[in-house]
């Protein structure tokens, strides 16, 4: 894959990422993490440091389930990898504040990995739709 078919897909895949994780965190799960986060949040949430954390994140999905997917022409491996990475990102993520800070909720835990799971192969699946079908 060359860096400008690369380069496209991935700034393709930007907005469906903020797109499906702004549904679930605005709208679907706002209220979980108030509920088990409350007295951690921010009053004034750090956007720079969100967006630097997606971006990056995006790159993960591109590199590690997109383009290997691309290269079989297989659909089912950007899911399946994308949830992987997914997984594997999240559980990074809550199972190392499940054992180092005071009062991290397990339910929380659970729902933030599989939210993980869903969104990174969810977008895994849209990039290679899009790379398969709209940058050549």
């Amino acid at each position: 894959m060359t860096i400008l078919r690369s380069s496209l897909l991935y700034l393709a895949m930007v907005p469906v990422f903020f797109l499906i994780d702004m549904i679930w965190l605005g709208l679907i799960a706002r209220g979980i993490y108030f509920r088990y986060l409350g007295q951690l949040l921010l009053d004034n949430f750090n956007w720079a440091a969100a967006i630097i954390f997606y971006l990056i994140f995006i790159v993960g999905i591109l590199v590690f389930a997109v383009v290997p997917a691309l290269e079989k022409n297989s659909l089912s491996r950007a899911v399946v990898l994308g949830g992987l990475f997914g997984f594997f990102c999240y559980a990074t993520y809550d199972l190392t504040n499940l054992a180092t800070l005071k009062g991290w909720p397990l339910p929380l835990t659970f729902i933030d990995i599989i939210w993980g799971t869903v969104l990174s192969g969810l977008v895994a699946t849209a990039g290679f739709l899009i790379g398969k079908y709209f940058i050549r």
